[in-house]
């Protein structure tokens, strides 16, 4: 036993090399879940394989077993706390592209509660009793000459890509029950593991050429679109005005619950008046995030490009606009309209002060410009975006339309923080969850503030049309007691359950009748700008004109989901499309 004692002693630097990286890995997903019985077995080897590999590199760039495993260690603890609280509060888990969102998260980072729970402070609490264990791993290094481990630890790193190449092929993923569904990001992280998932996830920051992709067919194909000289458009171009309202839905499309007084009155009365009001349009708007990633439905109104071809996860704000794209504004731009974009919160937020100038955006007005605003909570509330709306309305240059798109801020999250000068005034019963029972009082506000502005807007004697919907569904802390009330959870949700979790209502008003054949239906994020654009009468470019075209086949494409009832080829036109717009159209703007 002493020789044994002894030998463990002589060669504990070597060992604790071979055993503290597992170790870090287990802690890591302790954070959410026992990665001992969730991540399926060959993934746990894998996850186990990578800190290995990492660790090594960092003992031979560092020459110390002690320095190589804490720091490995604190990168572990952090990036485990980091994606907690990212899916705590987003319901989604850290993704590669997320470390592009830092700024953003930060700016938000002081209005949600990071109180950690017994759990999480478990976690942390074995990673600081395992890094005082690790400092008694040592290995002589003394004799070591740089250009022995310098070659050595590129080779380690050569082979970490290398297998991480591996990783990343379908095929081998297939034989080792590697979950690789981006469809369903929390579930490919819990079975995978943090480590490997972000791995599997890397080949997706770059976006791949559709098969058989050529440009000019592309532009060929999108010619065939452009309008013809000889259609007409009406005499007054409307005002247009575009609400698309923070983490704006109705809950009640996840099943019945009965609250205390009724949290959306006005909008339910306009769904039934949408059945007989020629100047109204009413349904659900299908989105491709849920809980968050705001930016994403902006993208695919804007553009009218869907997420279903882009990365899960992606943020094309961040990732890929870094360039004049072909959207909306540009479109309006072109036809006379002043085209502003509203935000009551920080410019920086998803780039959007980079991003909007490269829409077409021309006025920009970010929290700054919000003089004498209401906070609820400490956000800038839906109320004073209406009256800040209605002030650009009556300060623009009489007989000039404008398209002018507001994304708002009062219900974004957390929503289980008390303030002091908020106090929700409806509940659920059944439940007790403060964080339902805020929502659904912001929920009411949002409803008031809309009341207000089709109530001022039907007065205004230019033509007006204005079109509201939520971005997203908030997150499952919220959603979670009235999915349970119907005999659901979201960590069980069928994939026809997943769908009415990325469910938001929209409208279409004007004071003026509705032109072209629009009514009451669903539909998807990607075509509501090709939908707006045909109510209001106006000529389609090119691609809102495809895209009309597609939502009569495919009347609802997200990320998640796909009402589809044409062929593939179409789907594949679509992609093509896209890319062509996205990546490759080069288009010189002024």
């Amino acid at each position: 036993m002493k020789k044994a004692f002894a030998a463990i002693n002589k060669y504990r630097g070597w060992i604790g090399l071979f055993l503290f990286p597992a170790v870090h890995f287990y802690l890591l997903e302790a954070y959410t879940h026992n990665g001992f019985t969730e991540v399926r077995h060959w993934s746990q080897v894998f996850n186990i394989l990578l800190f290995e590999l990492f660790v090594w590199i960092l003992f031979l760039l560092l020459r110390s077993v002690k320095a190589a495993l804490w720091t490995e260690g604190i990168c572990a603890m952090v990036l485990g706390l980091a994606n907690y609280y990212v899916y705590t509060f987003r319901s989604l888990p850290l993704v590669p592209w997320d470390l592009l969102s830092v700024g953003t998260a930060a700016s938000v980072a002081g209005n949600y509660d990071f109180t950690p729970t017994p759990r999480v402070a478990g976690v942390v609490a074995g990673f600081l009793a395992v890094f005082v264990l690790e400092g008694f791993c040592k290995v002589d290094t003394k004799k070591w000459k740089w250009r022995y481990s310098l070659p050595a630890a590129l080779a380690v790193c050569i082979g970490t890509a290398s297998f991480a190449g591996v990783l990343q092929q379908e095929d081998f993923q297939n034989r080792h029950m590697m979950y690789n569904k981006l469809f369903t990001p929390v579930f490919m992280w819990q079975v995978n593991g943090f480590a490997l998932t972000m791995v599997m996830e890397l080949p997706y920051l770059a976006v791949e050429k559709p098969s058989g992709y050529r440009e000019e067919e592309a532009k060929e194909l999108l010619a065939s679109y452009e309008p013809s000289d000889g259609e007409e458009q009406g005499e007054e171009k409307p005002n247009i005005i575009v609400v698309m309202d923070e983490a704006f839905s109705d809950l009640g499309v996840l099943g019945d619950f009965e609250s205390s007084q009724e949290y959306m009155p006005y909008y339910h009365s306009l769904q039934e008046a949408s059945k007989t009001d020629p100047n109204l349009v009413t349904g659900s708007l299908h989105v491709s995030v849920c809980g968050g990633n705001t930016a994403n439905t902006e993208f695919e109104f804007l553009t009218g490009h869907t997420m279903a071809f882009l990365p899960q996860g992606s943020i094309p704000y961040q990732q890929y606009i870094k360039q004049p794209i072909s959207a909306l504004p540009w479109y309006f731009k072109e036809q006379g309209y002043e085209t502003y974009a509203m935000h009551p919160y920080y410019a920086s937020g998803w780039d959007r002060d980079k991003v909007y100038p490269l829409l077409g955006f021309s006025k920009l007005q970010f929290l700054g410009d919000y003089g004498g605003r209401e906070y609820i909570r400490e956000y800038v509330s839906d109320r004073s975006c209406v009256e800040k709306i209605i002030e650009t309305y009556e300060q623009k240059e009489a007989g000039k339309p404008m398209f002018l798109f507001e994304v708002t801020m009062q219900n974004h999250g957390a929503y289980s923080t008390v303030y002091q000068d908020f106090t929700p005034d409806i509940t659920v019963k059944g439940t007790s969850s403060y964080a339902l029972a805020t929502y659904l009082s912001l929920i009411k506000k949002t409803d008031e503030a809309l009341a207000s502005l089709l109530s001022y807007f039907s007065a205004a004697k230019e033509p007006v049309m204005v079109v509201f919907f939520g971005d997203h569904q908030p997150n499952d802390t919220v959603a979670e007691p009235i999915l349970r009330q119907n005999g659901m959870s979201y960590r069980t949700l069928t994939e026809e359950q997943t769908k009415l979790r990325y469910q938001v209502p929209y409208l279409i008003w004007a004071n003026f009748p509705l032109k072209g054949d629009v009514w009451n239906a669903d539909t998807s994020a990607n075509y509501l700008g090709a939908k707006m654009l045909k109510a209001a009468g106006m000529k389609l470019p090119a691609y809102q004109a495809f895209l009309a075209q597609r939502s009569e086949r495919c009347p609802i494409l997200t990320s998640v989901y796909a009402a589809q009832s044409g062929g593939a080829d179409e789907t594949e036109e679509y992609k093509k499309l896209q890319y062509y717009q996205l990546f490759d159209m080069q288009e010189k703007r002024r």
